[in-house]
Order: C-alpha cells, then structure tokens, then sequence
C-alpha cells in the first residue's frame, strides 16, 4: 500500500515537473520570437565601432567643428517659398482637366510632377492624380497601393496645392470612356518646353476637347530657366516639392527610425551617393573604369541602344579615362574615400552609403568599406521585415522552370544515326545543359543567354517598383544628414540626378549645413598627378584638396552649381526664388544674398532661439590647427588598428 501511494507521488511529481518544463519552454521560445525582432530593430545602433576617445566624453573640439559645424556665411538664407505677390486661388470655370502619364526613376517622378502642377496652373486646368509607370499595377506592386500612393501621399499632395491648383484623383465619369476608347489628345512635351508652347498649342486642345493626356518621359514637362516675371510659378515648384511632395507615412517612419539609429549616441553622420547607374555610365562613355564584364554591359547593351535612339551622338567605344580626366566620370568609392580622409574624417565616422542601384555591386565599394568600417545602408540599418512591411503583401508570381527538350524517341534516334554520314566518326559532343533559374538571376546570366539587352522580366519590373521605395528612404536620409557628398552630379545630360535633388533640397531647408560641391574635373587632376601614392599624399596635395572641398561649401561651390545644375533642374538650386535672408545677412557681402529678398519678421522671431545656442557652443575651448591635423592622423592609425577582420575580407556575390 505504502509503495504504491509512493510510486503514485513519483509519477504526479513527474508530471508536474514535465508541464513546468513545456511551459518554461513555451515561454523561452515566445521570449526569443519577440526579442529576435526588437534586437534587430534596436540593436543595429550598437554596430558601429565609435571613437571612444571623442563619443563618451561628448567634447566638440575645434576638430568636431572642422567637420560637422554649419557654414557660417549660408546661415542667414532661410527657406521661403510662399507667394510674395498676388497670387489668385485657382478658378472655379477651369479650362479642362489633364492626366498625365509618368515614366522614368525617382528623380524624373519628382521633378515631372512639379512641373506638371505648374503647367496645370499656368493652363488654368484641374490635374488629375499622375500615373507612375514604374510602380503601375502592371508592375505586381501590393493591391494596396496605387501607382502614386505607393510612394507619396496622396491627401497631403491636395491639401499642400489645395490654393495653387486644382487636383482629383480621377477623372470625372463622363470622361472616363472617352480615356478608355482615347478619345482625348495625347501629347508629349519635351523637358525643355517652354510656357508660350503650353499657351499656342495646348491651349486650344484643352478647351475644346475638356481632356488632355500628357506623357512625360524627360524628366520633366516645362523648361528650368523661366522669365522673372513668372518667378511665382518657380515659387510654385518649390512648394511642390518641398511641402506637397511627402512620402507616405510608413517611409517616412521607416526613414526617421534610420535617421536616428544613425545618430545614436549622439553621433553626426554623414550621406554619400556614388551615382554609379548604368543609364548615366552609358550616356558619358565611362565604361572602361570597371571590370571587363561590366565594360560589355555599359557599351554593347546601354550605350549602343542610347545611339540608335539618337541619344548619344558619339562614338560606341570612347577614352574612358580621358573622360574621367574632364570631370564626366563619377568619382569612384576609393575616391571618395580618400577624400574624406584628406578632410579629417576619422576612420569611425559613420557614413550611410545611398543609391538604390549602385552599378558594380559590393565590389567597388570595398576600398571605402575598409578606410571607413561604419560604412552601411538601408539593409544594415533595417531588418528583413521592416523592408518587406514598406512593399506590402504582394502575389506570388506563377513558377516559370526551365524546361528541358523533349525527349526523343527511339524511331527518331535511329533516323539520324543513320543520316549521320559514313563511319567510323566521333561520338557527337553531348547535349547542352539547359541553365537553371538561379544561374539566369544576374548579369552573368544574361550576358550567356543574349547578345543584347532582354526585355524585363515580371520580377525585374517589380524589383524597379522597389527601388522607387528604396530611393525615397535613401532620399529622407540623405536630407537629414549632417554632411553630405555626392559621387556624380550635374554631369551634364539635362536629366535630373538623385545627388544634385538632395543638394537642393538641402541648400532650401538648411542651407548651412554641410553640403560639399565638388568639382570633379579638379579632383580628378589631382588624383592624376598623385597616383603612385594616393595612400601616403604629400602634404601640399592634402592641402589642395582640403582648400578645394572646403571653398566648395560656401560661395565658390554655390556660384558654380548656378552656371551648372540650374539650366538642368531648378530643384537643384532654388535661391533665390525661394529663399529669405535674415537681418543679420546685411554684414554679409556675398553674391549668394544679392538678389534676395529680406525674411517676414514673423520668420526672424522664430531662429532667435537657435542663434543663441550657435553663440553659445562657440564659447568652448579651441584648439590650434596643428594639434587639429595631429589628431586626426592620430584617430587615423588607432581607427585601423580596431577595423574588425571581417570588414576586410568579404567574400561578395558573383551576382553583385
């Protein structure tokens, strides 16, 4: 009796012990799904090797302030894009209503659109929510979206424009037949059309037929350069893109978390985009700066195609280098590196590295990544689902395998063994292996299959949806950066540029902050007369450069992107239709302020506040030039010793 009630408490205490052990597993396993995700949200501010000596103490020396403070000759220019003379609300008799179709990137989505909202205004017409061709239902983009939603937000575009035009966001019904059957005129203006081609031959359409389609495809529908007397219309195109333009909500949260990850700690970083795309590579000739396998793409796929189109009107194979010499090349990552180096930018500042599509992969970004180890981007800033949340739910696509041939049968074997010729003869070589799905992902892939440029595929359409995303979330960061240098821009094409975007939105929300301009021509020069030992330069070379980046921050760089990138897009250098100065401004005798118009005073009570704290943080120690150069040489050497192996040594993706 007493040895069964015995072997009975064993096994309810076994029991117990075992429903304990499911439950504290229960529990570990629901802690580690949980957990898993916070730490890859939270826990990438802890990838960045920091300057210890710098970071915890919190000191901004006069070595933080050579490299991160505002400049202090743009501090007076202000952003102010609003009407400053009548400027009528939009007619309730409109004249018609026009609907556009846009193709193209995100930089010609961006300054297409405000061009359009300004032809719509000039033309008295009510514009009807654009259609982007590069994230259209066609493109397999989550139902959720519509082509324009999937990156901006539709509600604020109307509510930022509700006194400048009016917008819908369809056509009314009695129209839409019409559309269906196109009915209405079609017309495709060039970039460079001017306000009296809208006045002669649109006009007209518009009023008699109500309806007018646009398609867009240059990056843009009016001419930069308008006459002062319609400076309002440029003041119009600033409002657009800087108030009306906002991503949707979910990029803009996903943006703001990068931004402040990056700032961790307190830390500044700074935003670089190589502007390394194939279009831009192919237009300039600068195939021969990479490898063989890229050079075949660049040349027999892009540049020959830009040719035929009358694009280009030059020759297929041209002197690369001699075009790198003339500033029409990008500057290499390596390049940039060295750059930033020469400024006494320490081996552990952090760099976010932009650009949705960065032609030669990881592989021409490895010198950087091993002069800077807290080089990252949006997929080191951001998890998988983080990423796959912004793109939304989105179908599958049906498998498409590759099938091999058919088989033969063994009457049709028999028929060409004896149509094969006299014998004895060589066995026949066996029969090509058919590729397989991962092995055509990729340029290789497309290289062994074609001699020219294949269609795109559905996933190759859908992945050009998602670089519109990706370029938006590299867009807000870059804006929001502390310093920012661009690789390529204002290269001359006419064709609006990721790098020269960011640079004026940033000259018209905060012009002080570090923009560098650089002057690829110059730089390139240098680079040619130190190339044995770019490494190691003299100290006059180092001088050179410094001298050259530095002056391009202020007016230097200010007056030469205004001969440059203004004729080519407005966007990239609104002042100063749309900016202010501020009363303190008067002292200041630079060309930058001279046709500028003075701030509302409602707008110079507003930085007081801010003005007092700049004084304040100039109060602090200094210290002399030489000790300044002594310890960034000095965070130089400590910075490699600390470079994590793994950063080194990377074994990349053939595909990249």
């Amino acid at each position: 009796m007493i040895r069964d009630m015995f072997k009975s408490r064993i096994k309810w205490a076994a029991l117990l012990g075992l429903m304990f052990s499911l439950a504290s597993l229960a529990v570990h396993l629901l802690l580690a799904k949980v957990s898993t995700t916070e730490l890859v949200k939270h826990g990438l501010v802890n990838v960045f090797v920091d300057d210890m000596g710098t970071s915890l103490l919190g000191t901004k020396g006069v070595a933080h302030r050579k490299l991160w403070d505002k400049v202090k000759s743009l501090e007076s220019l202000l952003p102010y894009s609003n009407p400053r003379t009548p400027f009528p609300d939009p007619s309730e008799r409109s004249n018609g209503f026009i609907y556009a179709k846009i193709s193209g990137g995100f930089e010609k989505i961006r300054t297409s659109i405000a061009d359009l909202v300004v032809v719509s205004r000039l033309l008295n017409a009510t514009l009807v929510i654009p259609e982007l061709q590069e994230s259209g239902r066609s493109r397999g983009i989550s139902p959720k979206y519509s082509s324009f939603s999937y990156i901006y937000d539709v509600e604020q575009f109307r509510a930022a424009l509700k006194r400048d035009v009016g917008i819908v966001k369809s056509l009314p019904t009695k129209y839409k037949e019409g559309k269906k059957k196109k009915l209405f005129p079609t017309l495709k203006p060039a970039s460079s059309a001017s306000p009296s081609y809208y006045a002669k031959e649109v006009l007209p359409l518009l009023k008699k037929s109500k309806v007018i389609e646009l398609v867009i495809s240059d990056g843009g529908c009016l001419q930069n350069i308008l006459p002062r007397r319609w400076v309002e219309y440029q003041r119009l195109r600033c409002r657009v893109a800087f108030q009306a333009l906002r991503f949707r909500s979910e990029i803009v949260d996903l943006g703001h978390q990068m931004v402040r990850r990056l700032r961790a700690s307190g830390q500044p970083y700074l935003a670089y985009h190589p502007g390394l795309v194939m279009d831009t590579l192919a237009y300039h000739g600068c195939a021969e700066l990479f490898q063989e396998l890229h050079t075949e793409l660049i040349q027999h796929w892009r540049r020959m195609k830009m040719i035929k189109r009358k694009i280009v009107g030059d020759e297929l194979s041209v002197d690369s280098h001699a075009r790198k010499l003339d500033g029409s090349c990008p500057l290499m990552p390596e390049e940039v590196g060295l750059i930033l180096r020469s400024l006494g930018y320490p081996p552990t500042t952090r760099i976010y590295l932009a650009g949705a599509e960065t032609f030669g992969g990881q592989r021409v970004v490895i010198p950087l990544r091993a002069m800077y180890t807290n080089l990252v981007d949006r997929t080191s800033l951001c998890s998988k689902r983080e990423l796959l949340n912004l793109v939304g739910p989105e179908a599958p696509f049906e498998n498409d395998p590759v099938q091999p041939p058919p088989a033969k049968s063994v009457h049709q074997q028999k028929e060409e063994w004896d149509k094969a010729g006299p014998r004895p003869r060589p066995l026949p070589p066996p029969p090509g292996r058919p590729l397989y799905r991962y092995e055509k992902e990729g340029w290789y892939g497309k290289i062994l299959e074609k001699d020219v440029e294949p269609e795109p595929s559905p996933n190759d359409m859908r992945e050009q949806a998602h670089r519109l995303l990706w370029a938006a979330l590299d867009y807000l960061v870059s804006v929001e950066a502390e310093a920012f240098i661009p690789g390529f821009h204002n290269d001359g094409s006419l064709w609006p540029d990721f790098s020269s975007l960011v640079m004026g939105h940033r000259l018209h929300e905060m012009a002080s902050w570090r923009t560098y301009r650089p002057n690829r021509k110059y730089v390139a020069g240098l680079f040619s007369k130190s190339s044995e030992n770019l490494y190691h330069p003299k100290h006059k070379w180092t001088l050179s450069l410094q001298e050259h980046l530095n002056k391009s921050l202020g007016e230097d760089g200010l007056l030469r992107e205004l001969k440059r990138s203004k004729s080519a897009s407005f966007l990239s250098y609104p002042i100063p239709e749309c900016s202010c100065r501020s009363a303190d401004s008067a002292n200041v005798l630079s060309l930058v302020y001279r046709d500028m118009e003075d701030c509302p005073q409602w707008m110079e009570n507003s930085i007081k506040p801010e003005m007092e704290e700049d004084i304040a943080s100039e109060n602090e120690p200094h210290m002399d030039e030489e000790q300044f150069y002594e310890r960034g040489e000095r965070d130089e050497v400590e910075g490699n010793e600390m470079m994590p192996l793994i950063d080194l040594d990377v074994e990349m993706d053939l595909d990249d």
